[in-house]
């Protein structure tokens, strides 16, 4: 089922993360921002565990996570411990979520309309997915800039 591949990459992908942020070679560089870069490595990070914690976890899981947006791009200087924490945080949540959907629930309709139109929860994971990728990419790049 779509769900035992959606887990492994889910994983896989969160694992790049956290390899992503401990290849920085100072936890400072994580919050740096260049002339033509709008966001730091570390405000990526915050963004991309928001938006899984959000949409995954507290949407179909019920974890009660709360999230704020606005703070993902503001705050700064979040040690790099504290972030790996979340990354962790933020793959069990995805995992225990994801292992207690059933074939109906993915195939249903998601709870909340996302970009004005309605959405199957599969095809909404696949794409809250290729948005970790993305970001994980910039991330790259970020640290191999700032170095």
């Amino acid at each position: 089922m779509i769900t035992t591949i959606l887990i492994t990459l889910y994983e896989k992908e969160l694992d790049k993360l956290k390899e992503e942020l401990a290849a920085y070679e100072k936890d400072e560089l994580l919050w740096k921002v260049s002339e033509g870069i709008s966001n730091s490595g570390g405000n990526l990070c915050l963004h991309l565990t928001g938006n899984l914690q959000h949409f995954i976890g507290a949407t179909l899981g019920e974890t009660g996570f709360i999230r704020n947006r606005e703070a993902e791009f503001k705050l700064k200087n979040i040690p790099r411990q504290k972030l790996l924490e979340e990354v962790d945080n933020t793959r069990q949540a995805v995992t225990d979520t994801l292992e207690q959907l059933s074939k109906k629930e993915l195939e249903s309709e998601y709870p909340l309309q996302v970009f004005g139109e309605p959405m199957t929860t599969q095809y909404f994971l696949v794409f809250l997915l290729k948005h970790l990728s993305y970001h994980i990419g910039q991330i790259n790049y970020h640290r191999r800039l700032v170095k």
